[in-house]
């Protein structure tokens, strides 16, 4: 695996870690929270966004219009079975979510959520830059590079997962922020 391999595999697990991050509620509306959502349609898991328009029309509310109306009854019925823990309220066209303001103890379970969150993209750094330092290791032991080019490698390889579980970590303080804000 070359540097540049391992790198990529690091940005794409951050970026794995910032949508998981989406997905926890905070005090406001947003789309996001029903990214994990599926809608038995027509037999099929479907995504709940592939499936209707989802908008926050303001702060506390997320407005769901379903392109198929004939859809309206699996798609709320979808919601309620979905861990998101909001009720939906069909008034026939549309299906709202009214996001509730959080009490202290949910917020400290969705910290705890985005902590774990966090630690999962971590451990999937530190497993990229494993594999990179066997491939650096076995190329070494091939003779295909030099003892120091080998070193010159597993220091950039130390320095860029350094960078990446900094930038998990900043995205962790950033969801805490915006879960404890009132």
């Amino acid at each position: 695996m070359k540097l540049a391999e391992a790198e990529s595999k690091m940005q794409h697990t951050v970026e794995a870690t910032q949508r998981a991050f989406n997905t926890i509620r905070t005090g406001r509306a947003n789309a996001s929270l029903l990214d994990k959502v599926q809608v038995e349609y027509y037999g099929t898991p479907t995504a709940l966004k592939s499936l209707a328009n989802i908008s926050t029309p303001d702060a506390s509310t997320i407005l769901i219009q379903p392109y198929d109306k004939s859809s309206l009854n699996i798609v709320e019925k979808a919601i309620s079975l979905s861990d998101i823990g909001i009720t939906p309220s069909n008034d026939g066209s549309v299906i709202r979510l009214n996001i509730p303001p959080l009490t202290s103890d949910r917020r400290k379970e969705f910290v705890k959520m985005a902590a774990k969150y966090a630690e999962e993209g971590r451990v999937g750094i530190r497993n990229i830059r494993r594999d990179a330092l066997d491939s650096i290791r076995k190329q070494e032991k091939a003779a295909e590079v030099s003892e120091d080019e080998s070193r010159d490698q597993q220091d950039k390889l130390q320095k860029l997962t350094n960078k990446y579980t900094a930038r998990i970590d900043e995205l962790l303080a950033d969801k805490e922020k915006d879960i404890t804000t009132v």
